[in-house]
């Protein structure tokens, strides 16, 4: 999960919980709002009935009846008063809505006041002191209304609520991914950073927030890169060109000497050898030397749209000393649909070397023919180069794009582990991809998908 869903998901969760326990505390404080307060009305009502009993002698069991019938404002409302001997002396309303029994009215001349329901309606005890006779009234009622404006208030929390989390999600989300574009910023631009061009800094550096620390850190760390692959690239360059020289020489005295030694001495098989070791370390060394350059230079190559039939066809031609052009058969995997598949935006000098040392090392290390087929589709023009000789074993596929890496089945076979590396980044370079299968003994397929020149226009308008 990504750290913007990540936060967006945590600060979404803590909202709904307070928002979810402030709703609960509302609603438990209205509930008990409520309960007290229609318990209080209907303590009042027992009380002032009890009164009208004790206090008021005009007032008879009929006419305070006809009075409680013209202020009830309650519904199912009841009043009950009891005398000392639990004896009925008064009952308001419908008294079948009201249970009771001694235990009860023993409980409330205990307690006083009691509280308590009975199926939905509340019911209020209380002992009466005044007068000549303790009394006990029970008042009971349904609040309806108090209820109505209970179950409103808790849709009304709901539904706010659920608003309240959705409009939570969609902030959360928006905050988060504004708070954190920066980083995004930052990964878009670590991302175009490459060995070839580690010059680049990120410019956030200059923000005195976390995200500037992280960018001058990563800046720092960027620039002590450079300082070791220039030192690396200087050092290759330099030293395959200064070798360059005396290696011309040396080779130049060995044939001068070779010739003033007769045929058939051991002295002359002693030249031979040198001359073969001398020029394995001119290949050597003209090989670290593009090597380097494909490392320093290979932004300075200009590109030009090149047809990869006419670069198959020139790496083929560069072969002819190796007498490798009669094996090297080319083709077509599928027929491209638009004539422009087969054109891509490179460098040719690049591409055919890419090409020729593919070709080269399929004829070197098979005995039969090597088939080079060139496959499109709507984004790669793909060519692969596949061949039936020694082929790599599984441990050393990871590494045959190592510098000097050579599989153990082919040490001793002309070669010095460079070619391969060179061509994934020419590859790399023209923002393309390089593939292998290969299984020992069976040969290998090695497969270049380079972009076309129409992804690249459709890539450029999108």
């Amino acid at each position: 999960m990504k750290i913007k869903d990540r936060i967006a998901l945590q600060f979404t969760l803590i909202v709904a919980a307070i928002l979810v326990i402030f709703a609960v505390l509302v609603y438990s404080v209205s509930s008990n709002f409520r309960e007290e307060e229609f318990n209080a009305r209907l303590f009042n009502k027992a009380w002032s009935t009890c009164r009208f009993l004790i206090m008021i002698k005009e007032v008879d069991d009929e006419l305070l009846k006809i009075i409680d019938q013209n202020t009830q404002i309650m519904i199912d409302e009841n009043v009950l008063v009891f005398d000392r001997y639990n004896n009925l002396i008064y009952a308001a309303g419908d008294s079948i809505h009201v249970q009771y029994d001694e235990s009860l009215l023993q409980k409330i001349r205990e307690e006083r006041v009691l509280e308590f329901y009975q199926g939905r309606n509340q019911l209020v005890g209380l002992r009466y002191d005044e007068g000549n006779e303790p009394l006990v009234a029970l008042a009971s009622a349904h609040d309806k209304f108090g209820i109505n404006k209970l179950h409103n208030l808790r849709n009304t929390l709901i539904w706010c609520l659920l608003i309240g989390i959705a409009g939570t999600v969609l902030l959360s989300i928006h905050f988060a991914g504004a708070s954190l574009k920066p980083i995004s910023e930052i990964i878009r631009q670590i991302s175009s950073i490459t060995a070839h061009d580690l010059r680049q800094r990120l410019p956030q550096a200059s923000s005195p927030d976390e995200i500037g620390q992280l960018a001058t850190k990563f800046n720092e760390v960027l620039h002590k890169l450079e300082q070791v692959f220039e030192k690396q690239r200087s050092f290759v360059y330099h030293a395959s060109h200064e070798l360059r020289t005396p290696l011309a020489a040396l080779k130049s005295e060995i044939q001068l000497a070779e010739k003033q030694v007769e045929q058939g001495s051991e002295l002359k098989k002693v030249f031979e050898n040198l001359s073969s070791d001398t020029e394995r370390l001119i290949s050597i060394t003209n090989s670290l030397l593009f090597f380097a350059r494909s490392l320093e230079e290979v932004e300075q190559f200009k590109t030009e749209v090149v047809r990869m039939e006419d670069i198959l066809f020139s790496a083929k031609n560069e072969l002819a000393f190796e007498n490798y052009t009669e094996r090297i058969r080319i083709g077509y995997t599928n027929i491209p649909e638009d004539e422009n598949h087969t054109l891509v935006m490179g460098n040719e000098a690049l591409l055919i070397r890419v090409c020729t040392n593919l070709m080269d090392n399929a004829c070197k290390y098979s005995k039969g023919d090597v088939e080079v087929n060139i496959g499109t589709d709507p984004t790669y023009c793909k060519i692969t180069f596949r061949d039936d000789g020694l082929g790599i074993s599984g441990k050393d596929l990871p590494r045959i794009f190592d510098v000097f890496f050579r599989g153990a089945n082919v040490i001793g076979l002309n070669g010095f582990g460079i070619g391969l590396s060179i061509c994934k980044r020419i590859v790399e370079w023209h923002g393309g991809k390089i593939y292998v299968k290969s299984e020992l003994n069976k040969g290998s397929e090695f497969t270049i998908c380079i972009p076309h020149l129409v992804s690249s226009r459709q890539t450029k308008m999108a």
